[in-house]
């Protein structure tokens, strides 16, 4: 199966930095961007910290590239689609011949 790669998105890993208070801050950095197609999945609404918030799953498709590799996306890491993020939960293999690879995925927005 063949998938259209047409959406540039931005894989990021997560690191941390001192706040100068003895504690830490996430900071989000770039590795590179990956080709994808993102096809929506299930969504649902849950209660925020100050607001009720919408949760969606989503399926990424990408070019594989082996275990290991910096270009293969890892559950601790991200997608960023312009100001869209999408968490990655996880990676496996989305056919038999191990071309591509399938993500997946939930985006969290503000209802």
């Amino acid at each position: 199966m063949r998938y259209a790669l047409t959406r540039p998105m931005v894989l990021e890993e997560a690191g941390t930095t001192p706040d100068g208070a003895g504690g830490f801050v996430t900071t989000w950095t770039a590795l590179g961007t990956l080709w994808a197609e993102l096809r929506a999945g299930s969504g649902s609404e849950r209660r925020g910290a100050i607001a009720p918030e919408g949760r969606m799953l989503f399926r990424v498709y990408l070019r594989a590239a082996p275990q290991g590799s910096p270009q293969r996306p890892r559950p601790d890491q991200r997608l960023r689609d312009g100001d869209r993020v999408f968490t990655i939960l996880a990676v496996s293999e989305a056919d038999a011949a191990g071309a591509y690879l399938v993500c997946h995925a939930r985006e969290e927005v503000p209802a």
